[in-house]
C-alpha cells in the first residue's frame, strides 16, 4: 500500500499544480474575484493534502503501521469532495456545491485523526 500512497501522491500534486497553474493564467480574469479565491482554496487543501498522502506513503515504507491505509484514503476522499466542489463552483457558479465542501473538510479532519492515532499505536 506504500508504494500505491506515493503514486497517488505523485498524481494528485502533478494535478495540483496544473489545477492551480490553469486557475491562474486561464480563470482568473473570468472569475469573480469571490470564485478565484474559492478556486485558490481549493488548490492550497489540494496541496497540502497531496503531501499529506505522501507522507503518508513515506511512514508506511518505514512503518507499516495499522491506520495509515485509512488516512490516505480519507485525505484523497477529502481532495475529491473539498476542492472538488470547490472548483466545481468556481468553474459553473452553481453555489449550492459548496454543500459538498464541509463533507470533504470532514474527511480531511478524518485523515489527520486516523494518522496521529496510526503514529501513537506504534509508540
Amino acid at each position: 500500500m506504500a508504494k500505491l500512497f506515493l503514486l497517488i501522491g505523485s498524481v494528485v500534486m502533478g494535478l495540483s499544480v496544473a489545477i492551480g497553474a490553469f486557475g491562474a493564467h486561464g480563470l482568473e480574469p473570468r472569475l469573480t474575484e469571490r470564485m478565484m479565491k474559492n478556486y485558490q482554496t481549493g488548490v492550497q487543501y489540494h496541496m497540502i493534502h497531496g503531501l499529506a498522502i505522501l507522507a503518508v506513503g513515506v511512514i508506511a515504507l518505514k512503518f507499516p503501521l495499522p491506520g495509515l491505509n485509512g488516512a490516505g484514503w480519507s485525505f484523497l476522499i477529502g481532495i475529491v469532495l473539498f476542492s472538488g466542489s470547490l472548483y466545481a463552483m468556481a468553474l459553473t457558479g452553481v453555489t449550492k456545491l459548496g454543500a459538498i465542501t464541509p463533507i470533504g473538510g470532514l474527511a480531511f479532519i478524518v485523515g489527520w485523526v486516523l494518522l496521529g492515532l496510526a503514529v501513537l499505536r506504534g509508540l
